[in-house]
């Protein structure tokens, strides 16, 4: 280590790592990122794995994002990310079940509003009712006193039924990843203010249309390198106070869990909860008629088109967010029971050609009332810390990955500059 250069050493070649590695080389400051895996990434990642003796390029989870994900965008901007890498849709959500909500092209919360009052598929009371909702929120800025579950916020405001099932549960699900009954209040509503509280272009969804390590770490590596910074792919750093020392300051950007081995005497014991993503491919005249949709009889919450993002005709992609009863099938049965619950909604007909079933078991912490927050200055002097989990507003997106990786990275600069 001894005789690499000096400026700023990051361990994690992630969505947090990479965002702090663009954010210094950006500024002209030697930087070099050393990651243990063959692809960065991180959580959100491309993987090669094989099925029915052939080789496929897919990712080890299916990701939506928001339109507030500002920072996100804008480092994938710097890097050269083309927006044709994203396919851009104002907020709509539709369900196999038969409800659909679309946010009207007015300004402000008023189309969110009015989108809510034409929604089909929900009772008029409870349309009525989330349109109530909405209107206390923004009354207290989307603000709690004390935190709650999810699932006790909507209680408290009468959002039960279909509007609920349909809406709101899967939105919370899908952006905290942690079972409503336990996930954060507080963290669901800083998503709803910025989001369907926002302007219009923020609660849009964006779908990747590549996979997720082309989408920003690898033009981030790319650009490090372009700026005189080296990332390191299968490189293992082990000893960090070791790597300190030819450094002016390290950025350790791994999930938490792999601090106890790193800096065990920061490592906070959280919880996690998994993703899991089954991807099947049918014949490839079979099509979801949008994009994306919503499942709730079942296990599966959301089933993507594949064709219609990346050109993988009749390959569609079953997400599975948060602990469940999925976690005690293998990865054949989860295949075989998101394939039923697909032909079960008239989805698909015929058995898929292949599947293979996904299991990130520590894709998150659990986002939880009181979840703890560590500071991202550690003890040990030239030593921050990079990951979602360090974010004290935002549930643990990639959002949170990158904000993380950049105000880690003005930390380090402080010194190194």
């Amino acid at each position: 280590m001894e005789n690499l250069a000096r400026g700023v050493a990051i361990v994690g070649a992630g969505y947090a790592g990479m965002a702090a590695a663009v954010t210094v080389a950006a500024r002209s400051v030697p930087v070099t990122v050393f990651e243990t895996g063959p692809v960065p990434g991180g959580r959100a990642r491309r993987v090669r794995l094989s099925s029915d003796g052939q080789s496929r390029e897919l990712d080890n989870g299916q990701h939506i994002l928001i339109g507030a994900y500002a920072e996100l965008f804008r480092l994938m901007r710097t890097v050269g990310v083309p927006s044709q890498a994203l396919l851009r849709i104002p907020f709509e959500i539709r369900h196999a079940q038969g409800f659909s909500l679309r946010r009207l092209w007015l300004p402000g919360s008023v189309g969110l509003m009015a989108g809510l009052a034409l929604a089909k598929g929900i009772p008029f009371t409870e349309r009525l009712g989330a349109l109530q909702f909405m209107g206390a929120l923004k009354r207290s800025a989307f603000r709690l006193t004390y935190d709650t579950t999810v699932a006790e916020l909507l209680e408290q405001h009468g959002q039960r039924g279909r509007i609920a099932k349909l809406l709101w549960e899967p939105l919370a699900v899908s952006a905290l990843n942690t079972p409503v009954a336990e996930a954060s209040a507080r963290a669901f509503l800083a998503v709803l203010r910025d989001t369907l509280a926002g302007d219009a272009e923020a609660s849009d969804l964006l779908l990747p249309r590549c996979d997720l390590s082309k989408l920003f770490p690898e033009p981030a590596v790319e650009f490090v390198r372009q700026h005189g910074g080296q990332v390191w792919l299968k490189s293992q750093v082990t000893d960090l106070h070791e790597l300190r020392q030819g450094f002016d300051a390290v950025i350790v950007a791994v999930g938490p869990h792999q601090l106890k081995t790193l800096l065990p005497d920061v490592a906070v014991d959280y919880e996690y909860q998994p993703i899991y993503t089954c991807y099947l491919q049918y014949e490839e005249r079979v099509r979801l008629r949008f994009p994306m949709l919503g499942l709730s009889e079942g296990l599966v919450q959301w089933v993507f088109d594949r064709g219609a993002l990346l050109g993988e005709r009749g390959c569609l992609a079953c997400v599975i967010s948060a602990r469940g009863a999925h976690q005690d099938m293998n990865l054949d049965e989860l295949a075989a029971t998101c394939h039923r619950e697909l032909a079960a909604h008239e989805l698909v007909k015929g058995d898929p050609v292949w599947t293979r079933a996904i299991a990130e078991k520590r894709a998150t912490i659990s986002c939880t009332p009181g979840r703890p927050t560590p500071s991202m200055e550690t003890p040990h002097a030239g030593i921050f810390l990079a990951g979602d989990y360090t974010d004290p507003d935002y549930p643990p997106t990639l959002e949170a990955a990158v904000r993380s990786g950049v105000r880690a990275a003005s930390l380090a600069l402080k010194i190194a500059q």
